[in-house]
């Protein structure tokens, strides 16, 4: 557990300062085709982070779900249909986030 804290922090503090150095150069009065390419590279990063920081958060969620539901199940195999369910809610935060880097991308 303690190694998913380390990763999460380090991941949280480059994403973090990927958009503070990105953010700056937006802030500097960069005009014309850098300026372009620049909101578009912020906005492919903006697209990653959130498909990517969705999917490690689902993975947590489902790891969790779903061992707690192989449990369940083994003591009372009628319980298989409300551990499914918990664990699809899981899984649907990774295509929450998906769908927000969809729309950024097409914005």
């Amino acid at each position: 557990m303690k190694i998913l804290k380390t990763l999460f922090w380090l991941i949280a503090t480059i994403a973090i300062m990927t958009l503070i150095g990105g953010t700056t150069v937006l802030a500097t009065g960069v005009e014309g085709e850098a300026a372009e390419a620049a909101a578009n590279g912020m906005k492919f990063l903006g697209a990653a982070l959130s498909t990517g920081l969705a999917c490690v958060g689902a993975g947590i969620a489902v790891a969790a779900a779903s061992s707690s539901a192989l449990g369940a199940i083994s003591e009372d195999a009628s319980l298989m249909g409300k551990t499914l369910i918990f664990v699809a809610l899981a899984e649907g935060i990774a295509l929450y986030g998906l769908l927000i880097s969809f729309l950024i991308i097409n914005s």
